[in-house]
Order: C-alpha cells, then sequence, then structure tokens
C-alpha cells in the first residue's frame, strides 16, 4: 500500500497545497489472488474532511488504508481547510473548483486514473459530507456517486444569520464562504438549488448516499435534506444509526459506504 504527501501549485487556491493519497498499486501478487476488485480497473474515491480538520484526518483516524488495499481504490485526501469546499470571490478561495475538478484532474493525469465518472466517486463527513454532495451535484461529469456521513447541512440555517450572531463560527466567517447569506438558497453554494439546475438542464443528478448518528446534533439537516430529495423525486438512500458526531460512527459506516460506491449493497 502506497501512501504519499504532495505538494503542487493549485490555480484555483492561487498557493501550495498539499495534499495525501492512497494508491493500491503495490499489492504483492498473492493478495490479489482471488480479489475480484483487482481484476477491475481501479477506482477513485476524493475523501473530504471536516471542519477544524486536514488531509491527514481521514489517514490517522480511520481505516482507509486497508480499505482501499481491500476494494482497489485510490483516495485522494485533499485539505479544504474551513472552507465548506465552496468558491469563494476573493482569490484563492476555488476550493469546489479545486476538488471538483483541478485536484482530481491532477491525480487521474500524473497516475494514468481513469476519468469515467463512473469509475469516480466523492464522500467525506460533517463539512466535508456537504463538499462531497454539493461537489458531486456542482461537478456531475466528473462524479458518479457520493457518500455524505453527518453532514453539515446548514445553509438553510444560516440564511437568515444577522451580524453580530454566532452559530459555531462568526456572521463574517459565513458571509466569507457562502456569499451573501439571506440570498444562500439561490445559488450554487446550496444543494437544493444545484438539483434545481440539473433538473431544468435535463442533466444527471449523482446518486446520494446520506448517513447520519441520531445523536448528532446536526440530524434534522440529513432528515430534512432526505425529505426533500424524496418530494423532489431524486433517489437517494439514507441511514440512521446509533451514534453521534465522532470518528466512532464515522468508522461504522465508511466501509458500506464504499461497499453501495461500488454496488455492493
Amino acid at each position: 500500500m502506497a501512501v504519499a504527501h504532495f505538494d503542487y501549485f493549485s490555480e484555483a487556491l492561487q498557493r501550495t497545497v498539499s495534499f495525501h493519497l492512497v494508491l493500491p498499486n503495490d499489492i504483492r501478487p498473492e493478495w490479489r489472488q482471488d480479489n475480484p476488485y483487482f481484476e477491475r480497473p481501479m477506482k477513485t474515491l476524493m475523501l473530504l474532511h471536516g471542519y477544524f480538520g486536514s488531509s491527514a484526518e481521514w489517514l490517522y483516524k480511520s481505516e482507509i488504508t486497508e480499505l482501499a488495499s481491500q476494494y482497489n481504490i485510490a483516495v485522494i485526501l485533499p485539505s479544504g481547510e474551513n472552507s465548506f469546499y465552496t468558491n469563494g470571490e476573493a482569490s484563492g478561495r476555488r476550493y469546489a473548483d479545486f476538488v471538483g475538478e483541478e485536484l482530481l484532474h491532477y491525480v487521474q493525469d500524473t497516475f494514468h486514473l481513469s476519468k469515467d465518472k463512473n469509475d469516480t466517486f466523492i464522500g467525506g463527513f460533517s463539512m466535508g459530507g456537504f463538499g462531497a454532495i454539493l461537489t458531486a451535484l456542482g461537478y456531475n461529469n466528473n462524479y458518479g456517486k457520493a457518500f455524505a456521513l453527518s453532514s453539515a447541512l446548514i445553509t438553510d440555517n444560516i440564511h437568515k444569520m444577522e451580524k453580530g450572531h454566532q452559530q459555531m463560527a462568526n456572521y463574517d466567517y459565513y458571509e466569507l464562504v457562502f456569499g451573501e447569506l439571506s440570498k444562500v438558497k439561490q445559488t450554487e453554494n446550496h444543494p437544493l438549488y444545484l438539483i434545481e439546475q440539473l433538473k431544468e438542464k435535463g442533466e444527471t443528478i449523482p446518486d446520494l448516499f446520506l448517513a447520519c448518528g441520531k445523536d448528532d446534533w446536526l440530524i434534522e439537516g440529513s432528515r430534512q435534506f432526505a425529505k426533500s430529495l424524496e418530494e423532489l423525486n431524486i433517489p437517494v438512500v439514507y441511514h440512521e444509526d446509533e451514534g453521534g458526531h465522532d470518528f466512532r460512527f464515522w468508522n461504522q459506516w465508511i466501509e458500506p459506504s464504499i461497499k453501495w460506491l461500488l454496488n455492493m449493497d
């Protein structure tokens, strides 16, 4: 199992950035034997971290390297800082473009990975769950499926936020990340807006898988989003399980999420 750390210059972020890559291209022949996942091309998963996190969070706190080698998946681990993976107005804040296109294509070109969107997935937890949904919908030509664990689907809660108020972070932070908050529901930073745009254009909407813990403080956002998708006749797989907003829950659901990506459920 090859695990590497890279620094490269990002046009989207206008600086040198770091990412990790898990690449199961060195699996010994005897370990490949009788493993059907090595009889097909390697798949690719862009895996996003949460608020306060980094590119190493999944690497150190989960079994993603073992799962990558078991299921023959290259895993890209970017650093999205606290961006919610949106494109901001300020220079160097095109995080949606960064994970939606630039970094993905850089890794695909460098390591000769499949560019078929049916071989390419995105997932994440918390802020990364929100980012996975937003990116899959905004870059549906690049990603075929997305999973989101304990998603921070907060855009319906912050659109009425007033200057001076604070919900985990302050007003100025949310305005930097999402733009004018009163209009966020009519922008590409809102998942339902992106779905409406795709439906109007007759474009394919990526398959979505959601899971959230029953004791998670963000669960109402996942419930409402799943309900909205069902009302729009958008297929969605939604699970609730025991657990809270932590890696105990995310580690419980990362393998089922990967199996769903690979049509194993």
